[in-house]
């Protein structure tokens, strides 16, 4: 929970500055702390952001402070044709995070997407494509190629073996084309050659990897490394996060569990930036006035599992997570059916707002609201 707070609209200021003196405008943003110029670009909507680091004096410094998150939604909005400036400074974490959010399906890669990833990471600078080549899991990577070209190793010892026709080489030992005559294998090559000169034995294993592993195999632990990585993000599985809409009776939706300790919540890392809780676009929430008579340690507590609550709901409702929108929306339905819950509770059992939030999660509470209005909890 970040610390940094700009005046509001602060990026809007400076980009109107910016048309009118772009000079002057760079100043002003140079003259911010590091800190305040990632909350100026993460502030800003991601349509805005690609403006907003052309102003930085040292983009090297900020871009590897944005939540993963953030980065991908701001390399989305720029475009990923024109988006290898701001990939060059990405740290491999974000670059990771930011396929893992948008170059899946809901269990499975997106190779077609997967590929422009790769496009745009080969338009960088070889040091930076090599960084991001080693994160990347190398199932993906298998996965990836065996999408777009065949590949043939040279038998040993076999001295009249000769590779097929149109097959190309970088090193005499692995030959490869392209599966379709009409696909352009430049960025493949590109990778192949930067892992070649500067990884030598993942470019080796990579390519044997196309050879020889199954693609069921190469799919399963894909799957596997990055649903490790998005529950350490905050995002659950599916099963799990189902569990936000298990029924309740009416008995037991106006009960206080004497087991649950809701603000016993850990500071977590976010993808996102999220310096304070928004309010809901329909107004001011029941939730979050009570969040408000808190003390700081039990507002901090409810901060962290109520995005974490956001994050559930963002997956449970198959909500694209590379989506900039979807985090609003998701704010938006969980303050929505927290209230009904909240409601609900306090109403049944004679309490105040704040006494039921200190006995009750907000995981609970929205099952509470969803479970009394289930069709438009699922609409």
């Amino acid at each position: 929970m970040s610390s940094v707070l700009l005046p509001p609209d602060e990026s809007g200021r400076i980009l109107d500055l910016a048309r009118r003196d772009r000079a002057a405008a760079a100043e002003a943003v140079a003259k911010l702390p590091v800190d305040s110029q990632v909350a100026l670009v993460c502030g800003a909507p991601p349509a805005q952001r690609g403006a907003l680091l052309g102003l930085l004096p040292l983009p090297e410094e900020v871009v590897p402070r944005l939540p993963e998150a953030e980065l991908c939604f701001t390399v989305k909005a720029v475009g990923l044709a024109d988006a290898a400036w701001i990939l060059e400074h990405a740290t491999p974490e974000q670059v990771v995070a930011s396929v893992d959010l948008d170059a899946w399906g809901e269990d499975a890669p997106d190779v077609a997407r997967l590929g422009e990833w790769l496009e745009a990471l080969a338009r960088t600078e070889p040091a930076a494509l090599v960084r991001a080549l080693c994160a990347l899991d190398s199932e993906l990577l298998v996965l990836l190629l065996k999408s777009r070209i065949a590949v043939w190793q040279r038998p040993s010892g076999d001295d009249s073996w000769e590779p097929p026709a149109g097959a190309q080489t970088l090193e005499g030992q692995f030959y490869y084309a392209a599966l379709s005559e009409e696909d352009d294998l430049a960025p493949i090559t590109t990778a192949l050659r930067c892992l070649f000169e500067a990884e030598y034995w993942i470019y080796f294993r990579t390519m044997q990897g196309v050879v020889w592993e199954l693609e069921s195999d190469s799919q399963e632990w894909a799957y596997r490394w990055r649903r490790g990585r998005l529950e350490d993000l905050g995002f659950p599985s599916r099963e799990e996060a189902m569990c936000l809409y298990h029924f309740l009776t009416p008995e037991d939706r106006a009960k206080l569990p004497d087991d649950e300790r809701p603000l016993d919540v850990a500071a977590w890392h976010l993808p996102i930036w999220m310096p304070d809780l928004p309010e809901p676009a329909t107004g001011t929430s029941r939730t979050f006035r009570a969040f408000a008579r808190l003390s700081v340690e039990e507002r901090r507590a409810c901060f962290y599992a109520f995005v974490a609550l956001v994050n559930k709901l963002a997956v449970a409702d198959r909500m694209p997570l590379s989506d900039s929108e979807t985090t609003p929306r998701a704010i938006e339905k969980a303050s929505r059916f927290i209230d009904a819950g909240l409601e609900h509770v306090a109403e049944a059992n004679g309490l105040d707002d704040v006494d039921v939030v200190r006995r009750t999660t907000l995981e609970r509470l929205f099952r509470i609201g969803a479970n009394l209005d289930p069709a438009g909890a699922r609409g």
